[in-house]
């Protein structure tokens, strides 16, 4: 049976600090299967992990980000 906590370990990793976003959403524009912006264009996440398939897009669109606010990890192992 598949286990989903191995699943998720599987997974990038994506943490915003909402604190220093500054609004630019180029983070979203780049990736906006991963990075979502609020009413006030802030970024926020639907989950903490990158579907498979989009960890460029998703690394990308960290790198973008001019307040560094984003931070997108590999997966420690299985």
């Amino acid at each position: 049976m598949n286990n989903p906590e191995n699943a998720e370990k599987a997974l990038h990793r994506v943490t915003a600090e909402r604190s220093k976003c500054c609004g630019y959403g180029l983070c979203a524009a780049i990736c906006p299967e991963v990075y979502k912006l609020d009413a006030d264009g802030l970024v926020y996440l639907d989950s903490e992990f990158v579907p498979a398939g989009f960890e460029e897009a998703a690394i990308e669109g960290a790198a973008a980000c001019p307040a560094e606010a984003l931070i997108v990890e590999a997966p420690t192992g299985a």
